[in-house]
C-alpha cells in the first residue's frame, strides 16, 4: 500500500466540508422543526465517494430540473456514511444517501431519520482484503486476529456473516474499529492487523495498488444496499421537491447502467480517483434505485437483529416503522 493511497483516501473530505458540516449542524440545530415542517428553497443533499448521487452530481442534470422550481441544490462531501448521516440527524443537511448498516444504527439511536429509497444490491462492492503472502487463506483463519472494520457499516455486517458461515462468532475476532477509508490504509501498512474491510472504489483501489488478495466479499452474506435517507418532517414538507431528486437519479441511474466507461470517464476527475479503480469498482455493480418494499425492509430487518443480538445496537428495532414510502419514485 502506498502513501499516494492514503493521502488520497485521506483527501476524501475537504477541511472546507468539515467546518461547512459543523458550522451547520450547530447554526441549524435549534431551528430543526422549523425546518422540518416548511417546504424549503434550497435541497442540501450529503454524498459520499463513488454513488448514483455523484454520477447526478456529475451531470448537472438536478440543477437544471430544480432550478425551474426556483430552487437551489448544494451539496456536501462527506468522509462516511456515520459521518453523513449524524449531519442529517443534525439537520445539517436535508437528504443523503449511507449504507445498510449505518441506517440501522441510526434508527436504534433514536434519530428520527427515515428510508425513502434503496439502490440496487452490491455485494461485491464491500470485501475484506489480507496480504497476498498472509497464511491466512479462509475465514476460519481470522479467529483470533485483529481485523479492521467499522463499527455500524457495511464491513461489520459482512464479517459478521462470514464468521457465521463457518461456525466462528464476532467474539473470535479482535475488531479494530475505524472512521473512514483513510484509517483503514493507514492500519494497513502499519502491519498491526491481519485483515481490513474496505468498500469501493477504496476496495477497488487497494485491491489495484498493493499486494492484497481478496479473502471474501459480500456474495452470499450481504446485499450491501445503499440507502437515501431523509428527516420525516422534511420528507413530507418537501415531496415534489424529492420527487424531482428520485425522477433525476432514476434517469442518472439507467444511464449509467448502459454506459460503464462514460461513468469512468464521469467520475475519475470528479472524484480524483484513478480510471482503472473507477473500472474496477463499475463492472461490478448493478444500478438502479426503488422505493421501499416489505421484502428490502425484511432484508434490512436481517442486520438489525443480528447487532441486536450482538448488542451493537441498544435494543432491537423494526426497520419497517423508519421506512417512509412517498410514493417518491
Amino acid at each position: 500500500m502506498t502513501q499516494k493511497l492514503a493521502s488520497k483516501t485521506h483527501a476524501l473530505l475537504s477541511r472546507r466540508h468539515l467546518i461547512q458540516a459543523t458550522a451547520g449542524a450547530a447554526a441549524t440545530l435549534a431551528w430543526g422543526t422549523v425546518l422540518a415542517q416548511t417546504a424549503s428553497k434550497t435541497i442540501r443533499i450529503g454524498y459520499q465517494k463513488f454513488n448514483t448521487l455523484n454520477i447526478l452530481k456529475g451531470t448537472g442534470n438536478l440543477e437544471k430540473a430544480l432550478a425551474e422550481k426556483d430552487i437551489k441544490v448544494e451539496w456536501n462531501e462527506f468522509l462516511g456514511g456515520s459521518q453523513l448521516a449524524e449531519a442529517l440527524a443534525a439537520n445539517a443537511i436535508d437528504f443523503g444517501h449511507a449504507s445498510d448498516g449505518i441506517g440501522v444504527f441510526q434508527q436504534a439511536s433514536g434519530k428520527g431519520l427515515v428510508y425513502l429509497a434503496a439502490e440496487s444490491p452490491y455485494p461485491g462492492g464491500v470485501g475484506f482484503l489480507v496480504p497476498k503472502d498472509s497464511s491466512i487463506k479462509t475465514v476460519r483463519d481470522l479467529k483470533g486476529k485483529r481485523v479492521v472494520t467499522g463499527r455500524g457499516y457495511n464491513t461489520q455486517y459482512v464479517l459478521i456473516k462470514a464468521l457465521q458461515s463457518v461456525g466462528l462468532t464476532y467474539e473470535d475476532i479482535e475488531p479494530v474499529y475505524i472512521l473512514t477509508a483513510s484509517d483503514t490504509v493507514a492500519a494497513y501498512q502499519s502491519g498491526s492487523v491481519a485483515a481490513i474491510g474496505l468498500w469501493d472504489p477504496f476496495l477497488a483501489g487497494a485491491q489495484i495498488a498493493t499486494d492484497s488478495r481478496l479473502l471474501f466479499d459480500g456474495t452470499g452474506l450481504s446485499g450491501n444496499r445503499t440507502y437515501h435517507f431523509a428527516q420525516p418532517g422534511y420528507a413530507r414538507a418537501n415531496q415534489d421537491t424529492l420527487k424531482t431528486v428520485f425522477a433525476e437519479l432514476k434517469k442518472a441511474n439507467q444511464w449509467a447502467q448502459d454506459n460503464p466507461k462514460e461513468v469512468v470517464a464521469l467520475l475519475s476527475p470528479q472524484l480524483k480517483v484513478e480510471p482503472k479503480v473507477l473500472a474496477l469498482a463499475t463492472e461490478r455493480r448493478q444500478y438502479g434505485v426503488v422505493s421501499p418494499t416489505a421484502d428490502i425492509a425484511a432484508e434490512q430487518q436481517g442486520l438489525a437483529d443480528v447487532f441486536a443480538q450482538l448488542k451493537l445496537i441498544p435494543k432491537p428495532i423494526q426497520v419497517k416503522d423508519a421506512f417512509l414510502n412517498l410514493n417518491l419514485l
